[in-house]
């Protein structure tokens, strides 16, 4: 399999979170898991092959894509596909970091997986075929690069005080999440209404995914875990409180998630039938 991944420069490094490339993907599943983590991404299919994403409950097919598509801001887990021999190109925004790129207020994307042709147009799909035919990799993250710089405006980014309370947001624990949105100069309204434009979310969901996040990393491939320590560490008012929030964002119980190896797998994507 090839993965590579693109060495951003200024000004994308501040807005982009990451821009991958990979083929030869052979998954042992056909459907995974993915659990909401603070981003937007713009995904390149670049193998013909037709992505769905499934119903939570029932797993049949609810969504249909081809050739580009973007993944909004979600607070619930997606289940998506995922194909043998599989070639992807992805361009995944930072929380602050999508405004500037697009010309709608971010909220619009909200738990939604769009065809990127009703946001871009159809330069989005003449991207593709560049990306598709260039013929090294480091000239696919080129033309992906420029085009981005072409779409930049700074003046569509948030405030700098609307951006600190996010910055607080990723790195103070939920349990200062009160202090955090008092400290903004303005009302708690004025602040979601910000929140909801330029990032997507409101603060305190936010703060919830970042935190869940934050705990997936932490359990990654332990192997013993007191998840009454870790409620606690992670400042849940008790444990059926942490088990409420883990099944919301992940779809499974603590135990359940353990007794799947889910903390054996990467740390956002968990496949739901590995036999597949």
């Amino acid at each position: 399999m090839i993965f590579e991944t693109h060495n951003l420069k200024k000004p994308l490094v501040d807005y982009i979170e990451s821009i991958f490339y990979y083929k030869g993907f052979k998954p042992d599943h056909s459907i995974e898991r993915v659990v909401p983590t603070g981003h937007v991404f713009i995904i390149f299919e670049l193998d013909g092959f037709e992505y769905h994403t499934f119903d939570r409950k029932t797993l049949k097919p609810n969504g249909n894509y081809r050739n580009v598509w973007v993944s909004g801001m979600h607070k619930d887990y997606l289940s998506i596909s995922a194909h043998q021999n599989s070639e992807m190109f992805v361009i995944q925004f930072k929380t602050s970091g999508v405004s500037p790129f697009f010309d709608i207020p971010i909220h619009e994307l909200n738990n939604k997986v769009i065809h990127a042709q009703e946001l871009f147009g159809n330069e989005i799909l003449e991207l593709r075929t560049q990306i598709l035919n260039a013929m090294s990799i480091s000239e696919k993250f080129k033309n992906a690069e420029n085009w981005l710089l072409k779409r930049f405006d700074k003046s569509h980014s948030a405030a700098e005080d609307v951006q600190s309370i996010l910055k607080k947001i990723q790195s103070q624990p939920v349990s200062e999440s009160s202090t955090i949105i008092a400290s903004y100069p303005n009302s708690q309204k004025h602040l979601i209404n910000q929140f909801k434009k330029y990032f997507g979310l409101t603060p305190k969901v936010f703060h919830r995914i970042f935190r869940f996040n934050e705990i997936l990393k932490q359990i990654r491939n332990k192997q013993k875990l007191k998840w009454t320590d870790i409620a606690y560490e992670f400042g849940y008012s008790d444990q059926s409180h942490f088990i409420k929030e883990f099944k919301e964002f992940s779809g499974f119980n603590p135990e359940e998630f353990i007794n799947f190896d889910f903390h054996k797998d990467e740390p956002n994507f968990f496949p739901l039938d590995r036999e597949g």
